[in-house]
């Protein structure tokens, strides 16, 4: 089915210097909006941004049908405009609205949507090198009625903002043993709010702690690690990179896909298995090499400086020779054209 997408041009507000500003608090002038009615979507546009209006009754408000999308777009060395990896985040999509029951995005609208838009907005793509545009593609369910259903109705959406460095030192995170993200047969591998909202208290008591995340691990032992705070997990012992294995209860993150491509093709060794806080323990003990990362759109790699066990922290490698800035340099120089981009995960505009 073709889709046609309108656009109603309006520069209401320039470009600003975003990059004192908190990380999504500065839209940019435009956003994508269509709807969902009578079985099929229709009014796909592009328009100015604006506030929406909802019935108090709007079923995302009430059961959680919601689902959403982070990808960034890059100006390249020769000044093009770079979306990264557009097919794989549009196939994560897809799997999330399947399992909260989400009607399907054409994969037409749902490229055709953010190359436009981010076109129309293409001045706000920041040219610093730690600069980027995060794009938010969402959609949640707005039938107005109270009643414990799926929606018959929903809105697509696509709004974006200037993105810089999302954490501005390594992190000091503490292994979480009581609360867990997701469990086995749940929603781990969607990106729905529900999974981040559930998140909020143990991440909170985490700080309130002295804290930035915490490490969460398995619903069952308490003992694998599964992701860190909202990023995969990857660690580096003795210089072989490690990250747990995708599971009904792990997002199959486009960073953590994109690293560990990078990591095989340069002859580095690679695991994706189950790794128990108690491994790291016994790694720090004996004094061997440990990196820890989270792996993310937003943060791309967060170096970890501490892991709190119980009550004893243990100091991960954070040397600017460590793999992980080697990793996340292989990983700018794809998007920025510095080098081929030989697996076509840009997608220029």
């Amino acid at each position: 089915m073709e889709h046609t997408i309108s656009v109603t041009s309006q520069a209401e507000r320039k470009v600003t210097d975003t990059k004192s500003v908190p990380f999504g608090k500065v839209p940019t002038e435009h956003m994508f909006i269509a709807e969902y009615k009578n079985g099929e979507w229709q009014h796909a546009e592009v328009v100015p941004f604006h506030d929406l209006t909802l019935s108090p009754l709007a079923l995302c408000l009430h059961y959680g049908q919601t689902v959403f999308e982070g990808m960034k777009a890059f100006v390249m060395q020769n000044g093009d405009i770079n979306i990264f990896r557009i097919d794989k985040h549009y196939e994560r999509f897809m799997k999330s609205l399947q399992r909260m029951c989400m009607p399907e995005v054409p994969k037409q609208l749902f490229v055709n949507a953010i190359k436009q838009l981010v076109a129309l907005d293409s001045d706000w793509v920041p040219r610093d090198d730690d600069g980027s545009l995060y794009i938010r593609p969402f959609m949640i369910a707005t039938e107005d009625r109270i009643g414990v259903k799926v929606s018959d109705e929903y809105l697509f959406m696509v709004v974006c903002s200037p993105a810089f460095q999302y954490y501005s030192q390594p992190l000091r995170v503490k292994i979480e043993t009581t609360y867990v993200r997701s469990a086995s047969g749940g929603t781990g591998t969607a990106k729905c709010g529900g999974n981040y909202g559930g998140a909020f208290y143990p991440t909170a008591q985490a700080r309130e702690a002295g804290f930035d995340q915490v490490l969460w691990t398995d619903s069952i032992h308490h003992e694998f690690i599964e992701e860190s705070g909202t990023m995969n997990a990857m660690f580096v012992i003795d210089h072989v990179l490690i990250t747990p294995e995708l599971s009904g209860t792990i997002l199959d993150g486009v960073t953590r896909d994109s690293l560990l491509t990078i990591a095989r093709e340069k002859g580095m060794a690679v695991e994706e298995r189950q790794i128990s806080y108690n491994e790291l323990v016994s790694a720090f003990e004996a004094g061997k090499h440990v990196e820890a990362f989270g792996a993310g759109t937003a943060a791309v790699v967060a170096p970890i400086a501490i892991i709190a066990v119980g009550h004893k922290e243990y100091s991960c490698y954070t040397g600017p020779d460590a793999l992980m800035y080697r990793l996340q340099q292989e990983l700018f120089d794809i998007r920025r054209g510095l080098v081929p981009d030989i697996h076509q995960w840009n997608s220029i505009i």
